[in-house]
């Protein structure tokens, strides 16, 4: 795995804990931000053949 796909899965990884952050506390605001941040990574992933996988958020 090169450096790209480790760091864009590391990211992908960490918003995806922000996002279930924001949910738990009901921070409704925040919870739209990662979801927009999360898409965009996913978007970039796809773009790039990166595999993301079931993520469960």
């Amino acid at each position: 795995m090169d450096a790209f796909t480790a760091g864009l899965l590391q990211r992908i990884r960490a918003t995806e804990s922000d996002l279930s952050r924001a949910r738990d506390e009901g921070d409704d605001f925040l919870v739209e931000v990662e979801e927009g941040e999360l898409d965009d990574l996913r978007r970039l992933a796809a773009e790039h053949g990166v595999e993301v996988g079931a993520t469960g958020v």
